[in-house]
């Protein structure tokens, strides 16, 4: 199959005017000009997209399973530990089904036509394990809608681990963690999280919440439990301003909010560290290129230094931190000194929508307001929204011969500026997710209303039968591509669930 466009974003190569791709076996076979492609592979049926073919878009950082919480992410709040006092209200209710079927690795997936309910929909009817699978499958259709391809989910329930498999996404869910003290840990909570490792089985990575969620020595554990299994990891770091002083001196709301959920942490006990959360996390020698982190709104210079000389990304949720009262990260910052970049959207109980364009977008305004001038700004954004988070979760990312078939099609004229264009008008246009080669989002075909103007492909060139004209592509080949979402299993809830934002 042909996919061509008036213009094609591979991002890892210079973009193509009138550009066509050849998808075989869900993967790229070539790329290039549409004359040259067309010439090279005669009779091939081909889909001509009316709009911007770009790369697969990559969520570095979500939480599916948060998706009917939007009541929470709908309120500004002053502070993180606001802000995680009323997401602990509504995920307790939310949970106050028992749990116990939650044991199962299986999830009855709804059909494809199960309708995908509006941002901000509450799932407070369908509470319990159903209600984070339905959550998570609905987040995950959501992702399809906005063009990602790929995604870092982390599952703290069981119910909602195949969220990202069952949609046919690529990506990575990462195994949550949170809760143990050290005597926890060595007690019960190794021996649990392990046998949950070897239920969910592979791909899976690792997630460690934060450096506040777990005691020192569980932190440095859980690190050399998931590299004994070629796990990668994912932590929440320098997400709130108390978050240092936490970490430095086992002090300040940050660790008031510890203490009252009744965690006997070592950092408490020892009246902190002295180090920063990103020299801490250090120490216990979690960085490294195999871990990239979230939010890293408040990392000084010297934090800047240690991720880069680490390798480890940071995956930047903008649109999260303002509401959870945060300026948000020193993107200027970071780009200026190199800092391996990714975006995420974070949840829905702390994020607007699960649009990834709608952070690049914040993440530009921010980088202006900080002084950064540079006229590579857009292109940078874009490769940190694709090629960075593909990096960080050590998935193939971009478009080039022999890589995943991972592309949107997005209903933007290209201009002069083609990355400017898709940072500055992209959000929400959207009309076109395929996946390994496969369609698994047609605006056209859904009657879906909410992405504007209908832009769908036409089958123009070669044998019939390949995509009636007015359609998208017929959907073939195999869903997936690199890393794909297999499950995660149950990180065991505890009373400390301060992870949805995060």
């Amino acid at each position: 199959m042909i996919h061509s466009a008036p213009l094609v974003l591979p991002v890892s190569a210079p973009f193509v005017r009138d550009g066509a791709l050849v998808v075989r076996h869900g993967r790229v076979a070539a790329l290039g000009p549409r004359r040259e492609i067309l010439a090279a592979w005669p009779g091939e049926a081909e889909t001509r997209w009316e709009g911007m073919l770009v790369a697969g878009l990559v969520n570095a950082h979500t939480h599916l399973q948060y998706t009917h919480m939007a009541e929470v992410g709908r309120r500004a709040h002053a502070s993180f530990e606001e802000w995680s006092t009323a997401f602990d209200e509504v995920y307790h209710a939310l949970s106050s089904t028992s749990s116990a079927s939650s044991t199962s690795l299986t999830s009855a997936d709804p059909p494809a036509a199960s309708p995908v309910p509006e941002p901000g929909a509450s799932g407070a009817a369908c509470a319990g394990p159903a209600g984070w699978a339905a959550a998570a499958r609905d987040g995950a259709r959501w992702l399809l809608r906005s063009g990602t391809t790929s995604a870092a989910d982390v599952v703290t329930d069981l119910a909602a681990a195949h969220a990202l498999r069952d949609a046919g996404l690529g990506g990575l869910p990462y195994l949550e963690t949170l809760g143990d003290t050290d005597a926890d840990w060595a007690a019960s909570g190794r021996e649990r999280f392990t046998a949950l490792l070897d239920a969910a089985g592979p791909p899976l990575g690792v997630s460690p919440h934060a450096p506040y969620t777990l005691d020192t020595g569980t932190l440095r554990d859980v690190t050399r439990l998931a590299r004994s299994r070629g796990m990668r990891l994912h932590v929440h770091l320098a997400e709130g301003r108390h978050e240092r002083e936490y970490t430095v001196s086992g002090t300040g709301p940050l660790a008031r909010m510890v203490r009252e959920l009744g965690f006997d942490f070592a950092i408490l006990r020892e009246g902190g560290t002295g180090l920063g959360p990103a020299a801490f996390l250090d120490a216990l020698g979690m960085l490294g290129p195999d871990c990239h982190v979230a939010h890293g709104v408040h990392l000084d210079a010297a934090d800047r230094a240690l991720l880069r000389g680490r390798g480890t990304a940071v995956a930047l949720c903008p649109r999260s931190n303002r509401t959870l009262g945060e300026e948000g990260p020193d993107v200027a910052a970071l780009l200026t000194e190199g800092n391996p970049i990714a975006v995420g959207t974070d949840s829905l109980a702390s994020s607007p929508s699960l649009d990834l364009l709608h952070d690049v977008a914040a993440l530009r305004d921010l980088a202006v307001r900080q002084g950064y001038r540079a006229g590579d700004l857009d292109r940078r954004l874009v490769e940190a929204a694709t090629l960075g988070g593909a990096r960080a979760l050590g998935i193939t990312g971009g478009l080039s011969a022999g890589g995943p078939a991972d592309f949107a099609v997005f209903d933007v004229a290209a201009g002069r500026e083609p990355y400017r264009a898709l940072v500055e008008e992209g959000a929400g246009r959207c009309v076109a997710t395929v996946v390994g080669g496969a369609t698994l989002w047609d605006a056209a075909r859904s009657g879906s209303a909410d992405h504007g103007p209908a832009v769908h492909g036409s089958a123009v060139h070669g044998p019939a039968g390949h995509g009636p004209a007015g359609h998208g592509p017929a959907v073939h080949g195999s869903a997936g591509s690199g890393a794909v979402g297999s499950g995660a299993a149950d990180a065991g809830v505890t009373d400390f669930q301060t992870a949805g934002a995060g």
